[in-house]
């Protein structure tokens, strides 16, 4: 990431002084060497709405000035909800105020009397930080705006293939990593034997019996320990057998998912009842 000269001599610098004189100074100095946007102002309050109009990469803060003086601006200037970076070098000639400056927010300060090489060498480095500090800015949005986009084409990705499977199985399954049903469609958790009826009343005797459900449990201790193992399988066999019914069977496939980080997101899969798609 680099600032070019053009762009440190195209930008827009602010000089607030209450001595002509020394704006006079300043003005001259920095078209010399090449800058091309310098503005200027002798009322201090103006400041803070000049700023927000124009956006400057540097303001040259005169500290010491009647009826607003430079602190009081700093403190107007960070109330600029647009911009948390304060592109403020003080001007003094007051040592004591210098490190009150930097508290306040400046990031440098140039002393009075000026001594003109240090001014050019101050001002150059200071618009060469600012514009850098821009640039992450600009590079920091550009990267939000990809990664929404990026999120957004993720859900839509997962929302078709959601659509997808559930087009081409009978029921669609996801798990948490803890292992606690997010969504559900079929016979999935009868399967693992979570369904909420495996517990009844036996009417005649009143006291509570285990339904049989006709999963058969081998095959179920074996899903649910790929599961607990964290492997993908592929048309997994289960089959049921409920008394006065017909054999059921069913085929379920799933997979483990993981983000980015290789941290375990939980499961997702799919299934069919293969008995109800045997040709008559």
């Amino acid at each position: 990431m680099n600032v070019y000269m053009k762009d440190i001599l195209n930008a827009k610098i602010l000089i607030v002084d209450d001595q002509d004189a020394n704006v006079e100074l300043l003005t001259q100095l920095l078209e010399e060497a090449g800058y091309t946007s310098v503005a200027s102002t002798m009322q201090p309050m103006e400041v803070p709405a000049l700023h927000r109009q124009h956006a400057y990469d540097l303001i040259l803060l005169d500290l010491q000035m009647p009826g607003m003086d430079g602190f009081e601006v700093m403190a107007a200037l960070k109330t600029n909800k647009a911009d948390d970076y304060l592109p403020v070098i003080a001007l003094t000639a007051q040592p004591n105020h210098k490190l009150r400056a930097l508290q306040t927010g400046a990031k440098d300060f140039i002393s009075k009397p000026f001594d003109l090489v240090e001014v050019k060498t101050r001002i150059y480095n200071m618009l060469e930080v600012r514009l850098l500090y821009k640039k992450l800015e600009d590079v920091n949005a550009l990267l939000e705006i990809k990664v929404a986009e990026r999120t957004a084409e993720l859900r839509e990705s997962e929302a078709r293939y959601r659509s997808l499977t559930e087009l081409a199985s009978d029921w669609y399954w996801e798990q948490d990593e803890a292992g606690n049903f997010t969504r559900v469609s079929g016979p999935v958790m009868e399967m693992l034997g979570l369904n909420v009826d495996a517990v009844v009343v036996n009417v005649a005797s009143g006291e509570l019996a285990t339904k049989n459900d006709g999963w058969d449990e081998a095959e179920r201790a074996l899903l649910k320990a790929k599961i607990a193992a964290r492997l993908p399988f592929i048309d997994f066999v289960f089959n049921r057998q409920v008394a006065g019914h017909a054999p059921q069977q069913f085929r379920v496939s799933g997979e483990p998912v993981f983000n980015q980080a290789c941290n375990f997101l939980g499961y997702r899969g799919i299934g069919v009842e293969i008995t109800t798609h045997r040709p008559v």
